[in-house]
């Protein structure tokens, strides 16, 4: 298992994304490995700070929050880098958090960080990675 952790965490690379304004650095997911392991295990972000999860196409997603004691919120985000849903989830929680609709990233950050930097559904995000801009 550790080798798996040690793989995943060679696979993200940072990336600097603005929303809202706000520039944030983000550690890119974008494997299977590394989009399995996410933040499990982390006991604090910096500011501005979160995961990026990449996927190589859009489609509906869902995440849970198996051994991630953090409380966090995540933006889902479309092929074309538009927010289209935002919600909160609970540590440590195995319940599914979907993305309602289709998406080709998610963006984890503090819980509370897209609210109190007025970031909404609709809104670009800039820098992402493969993102094309329609």
């Amino acid at each position: 298992m550790l080798s798996l952790l040690v793989a995943a965490a060679l696979a993200m690379e940072p990336a600097s994304l603005v929303l809202g304004g706000v520039t944030v650095t983000a550690e890119v997911a974008s494997d299977p490995n590394s989009r399995a392991v996410g933040l499990m295990g982390r006991s604090g972000l910096a500011p501005d700070s979160g995961m990026l999860f990449v996927y190589p196409d859009e489609a509906r997603r869902s995440f849970w929050m198996k051994n991630t004691p953090l409380p966090l919120s995540i933006a889902f985000i479309n092929q074309a880098g538009r927010i289209v849903h935002i919600t909160d989830m609970k540590p440590m929680s195995e319940d599914p958090v979907p993305s309602v609709h289709p998406t080709m990233y998610a963006l984890e950050m503090a819980e509370g960080w897209f609210e109190d930097h007025s970031v909404k559904v609709g809104q670009p995000v800039a820098g992402l990675p493969g993102a094309s801009r329609r």
